[in-house]
Order: C-alpha cells, then structure tokens, then sequence
C-alpha cells in the first residue's frame, strides 16, 4: 500500500488548492451525532492505498499524535459468467469499518459488510470495543 500524509486544509486563497490533492478524510462518515461530543478530534491523518484491488486504509491522530480514527475499506471480486464464455467482475464481499476514540478511552466502532450483491447495501451495525481494530 502506497501512504499519502494529509493535513486539514487551510483557510484562504491556497484552501481550494490544498483540498483538491488528494481529498479531505470524512473521519466523521457515519459518526452519530449523539456521539460527536464524546470522541477525540482527529487532526492529522494518513492513508494507505492499495492499488492491486480496491482497498484502503485511514489513520487519524490528535494533537498528541495519538491514534484516535481508524477506518478500512476493501472489496474481493471474483468472476462470473451467466454463458461460460463472457465473464464480468462481482463483488463477493466488502467492508468498511469506522472507528472513533472515545474521551473515556472506549472505541465506538461502526461495521458495514457487504456478502455478494452491488446494488444491496450490507448489513451495518455499532459496538464498542477496548481497542481500535486492526
């Protein structure tokens, strides 16, 4: 995986500039709003690109340089055929993870997986956990 450092645009004639190579980290993609008070202001973070499949990889840190967002996405395809002659790429499963730092030390950790069919948005859910995932 190839990793690209990446800074909160600035403010001012260089923001357009700065926010348009390489894009902003949503790191608060799928954080509910009743728990934004409760996490770790992620400020300085790092991403990780596989480009042999789609994969990704996101680490956010605070003002300490402490790891307070973590997220991963990926996709498995396989290929298939309805004649035996023509094939065609499908997704046999997927992920994405979210996960925050909580200020009490817990990491509330959103999942999303995803089992075969594209046009099917996979089961989501919420937990919490002592440690971000890995």
């Amino acid at each position: 995986m190839n990793a690209t450092h990446l800074q909160p645009a600035e403010a001012g004639p260089k923001a357009d500039r700065l926010r348009a190579s390489p894009p902003a980290i949503d790191w608060q993609q799928h954080l509910p709003a009743d728990w934004r008070e409760q996490v770790i202001v992620a400020l300085d973070f790092t991403e990780h690109r596989e480009y042999e499949m789609p994969a990704s990889r996101s680490l956010g840190h605070d003002a300490d340089g402490t790891l307070c967002y973590y997220a991963h996405r990926y996709l498995l395809e396989e290929s298939r055929s309805d004649d035996d002659e023509d094939f065609y790429r499908v997704v046999a499963y997927g992920e994405q993870v979210h996960a925050w730092r909580l200020r009490d030390e817990r990491w509330l950790i959103y999942r999303q997986v995803q089992n075969g069919d594209e046009q099917t948005p996979g089961r989501a859910f919420y937990s919490f956990s002592e440690q971000p995932p890995r």
